[in-house]
């Protein structure tokens, strides 16, 4: 399980939204669901990833965020010729981070 304790720890200040983002940033490989998102088929290179924070809401027990994310999607050439290609890739997540454990669930919300 995902747990962003960082973020949580800074809730409620400036700091929050720039944490998240980082700790976003810096999951490990395959940790967000990228590979829904993909449009042609293709991998994800979770190496290069950019995270926004678009939204944030406060309810009683959960920190809920919808974060926009920029990555790449490797596209394999169609023949033994073609190089793959990369394409710039976005999508929206939605990530629920409980305010007693960290624990976050993470699921796509568009691509």
């Amino acid at each position: 399980m995902t747990r962003f304790t960082k973020s949580l720890s800074q809730w409620g200040t400036e700091a929050f939204s720039k944490t998240l983002k980082q700790e976003l940033e810096t999951l490990e490989s395959g940790v967000l669901p990228l590979n829904l998102a993909t449009t042609q088929g293709g991998l994800v290179d979770d190496a290069n990833i950019c995270a926004l924070i678009n939204q944030v809401t406060d309810s009683t027990g959960d920190i809920q965020i919808k974060a926009g994310i920029f990555f790449n999607e490797i596209i394999a050439g169609c023949n033994c010729n073609d190089d793959p290609v990369s394409d710039n890739t976005y999508c929206e997540l939605l990530v629920i981070i409980d305010k007693t454990t960290a624990a976050a669930n993470i699921s796509l919300l568009t691509t």
